[in-house]
């Protein structure tokens, strides 16, 4: 019914069984501020690039995406949000199912490979519209509505949807991890002050810090892949930044469940009440970014959205980040639609042109993929298996050993890095690969391939010249009765 979730936020936070899980970070997050702050911006921001190429090696991913914002309303009033507005100011209080799959379809033709799906926290339980709309629609919860859209995406066009869906109970997660890759929730901060009245979260329950750990806490007990950030620049201080990292790491120590860390900067858009309020300088973004990376770890995926750096944005990769986040060819930012995702070749060349290689990933990241029975529900295993090669990430062809098409053609590639480097000088010098660096050239990419192939040339010529030999056989099979039972036989 409605309202039945309208309450203070510690009650709900203990609803979703949740504790005072940030309260014993604040003497770590002063000594990494003192740490942070001790040393040059380039210091810090070699080590978060040394400490990214020791977890990722020079791949920068980004996911294809279509944006489907299935609702506009919401139960919270942000004072820097633009998505979020009142049933006067839309077509209708959701998206059709018609509607939604014309998204999607249009994504699907553009070769996406993921369906976020956003919208507003609860919108039912400040609207009456909403209620209306979705009992019209034959659903009670917008829950229960993203559910089936989900489903239904799938089914009709094969796009993984990652659901960004507010504030949820342990039963709403769960139903939503049968029918989505991936969710998400942005922690912003963990500071209460930001929820008094005059602050950026005053009237809105569902910010409030506790809560959403609580939810992300949740999230983690279930095993769902899941996405969460910061947001800059709103009146936080950088020791509550810090602790609001921190706080996000030791919840991902105990569950392993936190696929991504967004650092997201504030950009101040007018007819909201933070209109006039000033950005956060680009330096502190990067500071932000690597501080986050350092506290992280190499092997974090930490992304901070290109499109709101505009022209910036290539200097980014400075910071130690490793994603672009998702890139839609078709659909625009509807949070910050003032800001246009950048061209896909132009994200390539200036990834490029770093000496990195861009490489599209799903709206799960490789390491979840790899631990499917784990991580995804075994109804969604299936099409994320298929979407993916080897190594976890989108796979971008059809080729196989044995088919008689050409081996596709690769495009313009990175320099090597210098990982690969020395494997190549240890190995040529005689010296056994360890099975770990051996899997290291089996998962190389962009200019690591051609540095590979080029010793690999170099070895052949040295061992053979310019012969190639071949043998005529025949295949004798003497019985197709096996004792084994292989899945590709």
């Amino acid at each position: 019914m409605p309202g039945d979730d309208d309450r203070h936020p510690i009650e709900f936070l203990e609803l979703l069984g949740g504790s005072e899980i940030y309260r014993s970070v604040g003497e770590e997050a002063d000594a990494l501020l003192r740490a942070f702050e001790s040393q040059p911006l380039d210091r810090l921001l070699g080590q978060a690039r040394a400490l990214r190429e020791e977890g990722h090696g020079r791949i920068i991913s980004y996911s294809g995406k279509v944006f489907i914002p299935l609702t506009r309303l919401c139960r919270d009033t942000c004072a820097y949000c633009t998505f979020a507005t009142t049933p006067s100011k839309v077509a209708a209080p959701y998206l059709s199912p018609d509607d939604v799959l014309a998204i999607a379809r249009a994504g699907q033709r553009a070769g996406c490979h993921e369906a976020l799906f956003t919208l507003g926290d609860k919108p039912e339980l400040r609207y009456e519209a909403a209620r209306k709309a979705l009992e019209e629609l034959g659903y009670s919860t917008t829950v229960d509505y993203v559910a089936v859209m989900c489903e239904l995406v799938m089914r009709e066009t094969g796009l993984l949807p990652h659901v960004n869906a507010g504030i949820m109970k342990d039963d709403e997660i769960e139903r939503l991890r049968g029918v989505s890759v991936s969710q998400g929730i942005m922690l912003e901060s963990v500071s209460e002050r930001l929820c008094k009245r005059g602050g950026p979260h005053f009237g809105s329950p569902d910010k409030a810090p506790q809560v959403r750990l609580a939810m992300i806490a949740s999230a983690g007990r279930l095993q769902v892949p899941f996405t969460s950030g910061i947001l800059i620049g709103i009146g936080e201080t950088r020791r509550e930044r810090i602790e609001s990292l921190v706080a996000l790491r030791d919840l991902h120590a105990q569950y392993g469940h936190l696929q991504e860390i967004i650092i997201q900067n504030f950009r101040a858009k007018p007819g909201t009440r933070m209109a006039s309020a000033a950005e956060p300088g680009f330096n502190e973004l990067m500071w932000t970014a690597a501080a986050a990376r350092v506290i992280f770890g190499p092997r974090m995926n930490i992304q901070v959205p290109p499109n709101l750096s505009y022209d910036q944005f290539a200097t980014l990769l400075n910071a130690g980040i490793n994603d672009w986040g998702g890139v839609s060819p078709v659909t625009p930012d509807h949070v910050n639609p003032e800001a246009p995702w950048p061209e896909l070749r132009r994200l390539q060349r200036v990834t490029a042109e770093a000496g990195l290689h861009l490489v599209e990933r799903l709206a799960v990241y490789p390491f979840y993929v790899h631990g499917a029975e784990r991580w995804i529900h075994q109804k969604l295993r299936t099409q994320v298996l298929r979407h993916a090669d080897a190594t976890g990430f989108v796979r971008d062809d059809d080729w196989a050993p044995g088919l008689t098409r050409p081996i596709p053609a690769r495009s313009g590639a990175a320099r090597t890095s210098r990982t690969v480097e020395q494997l190549i000088e240890r190995a040529s010098a005689g010296n056994r690969l360890s099975d770990h660096e051996v899997a290291a050239l089996f998962s190389a990419r962009g200019g690591d391939v051609d540095a590979i192939c080029a010793f690999a040339n170099s070895l052949r010529q040295r061992t053979s010249g310019n012969v190639v030999r071949y043998v005529v056989n025949r295949n004798i099979s003497y019985t197709n009765i096996c004792t084994f039972k292989c899945g590709f036989c």
